[in-house]
């Protein structure tokens, strides 16, 4: 049987409707970035566009790659020199596209980061806040998640790292708020919204006052360790839409 493909157009199109991309007022464009091949049959998603994942892309003879952290982020260098140029060059040698959807790709009501770990977590959003909503608000549906520590733990266990925890482990929790990659500085949002503790991918030095100081806790989990399953859930369904064929690449970042 012949592989599928999709328009490359068509693809775009859909992924712009889905996500919503014009509701947002982003720090990088959302969307196809670098053009390559019209029709796409293996797509390639990964959290960060780096050239590790360029070159498993390459490895996989993908006509796209979809990511969460693209290029031209508001303020950087414009010159294509050094490690830009290098990405791009081999992003063009080979034909292949770049897609990239930053904050749309968190605020999925399904499909986004924020979302998707609410569902590894095993989290029940029951209201959002935050700029574009982007926070959530909820309850652990696992009764064995009753204090700091246990989530702490819950999150050890299923992101496979150790969370940087601020705050007594004891402490008893009932509403949890989350918010995927750098999103501390909705630490006094979550406050607001009545938050007994704060998840968040990264951690600020100010951000450790404030949470000792409110006596909310925090939970600093990784910016790339949070943000891996909006971009996995995303391509699966658009293997699922069109028929292509899907890799989700995991490059690994500490932070």
């Amino acid at each position: 049987m012949n592989q599928r493909s999709v328009d490359r157009d068509e693809l775009a199109k859909f992924l712009a409707l889905t996500l919503e991309i014009t509701r947002f007022r982003d720090y990088c464009p959302n969307g196809l970035q670098v053009a390559g091949s019209t029709l796409i049959k293996t797509l390639v998603t990964g959290v960060t566009a780096n050239l590790a994942l360029l070159e498993a892309a390459v490895d996989l003879k993908a006509d796209a790659v979809l990511v969460h952290h693209g290029y031209f982020w508001r303020g950087e260098n414009a010159c294509i020199v050094g490690i830009k140029q290098k990405r791009l060059k081999l992003l063009l040698a080979h034909d292949m596209n770049l897609f990239a959807y930053h904050l749309p790709l968190d605020a999925h009501p399904t499909l986004g980061n924020n979302a998707q770990l609410g569902k590894i977590l095993e989290l029940l959003t029951d209201a959002c806040f935050g700029t574009d909503d982007l926070g959530c608000l909820g309850t652990a549906t696992d009764p064995t998640i009753r204090t700091a520590g246990d989530l702490a733990r819950a999150v050890t266990a299923k992101l496979g790292r150790q969370p940087l925890l601020i705050g007594d482990h004891a402490q008893p929790i009932k509403k949890i708020a989350w918010c995927t990659g750098a999103a501390q500085n909705f630490m006094e949002a979550a406050i607001a919204a009545g938050a007994d503790i704060y998840l968040s991918g990264e951690i600020s030095e100010p951000v450790v006052h404030l949470a000792r100081e409110a006596g909310v806790a925090y939970l600093a989990c990784g910016h790339h360790a949070t943000e891996r399953y909006g971009v996995l859930a995303l391509g699966q369904l658009l293997a699922q839409q069109f028929g292509i064929t899907h890799h989700f690449v995991d490059i690994d970042s500490p932070v």
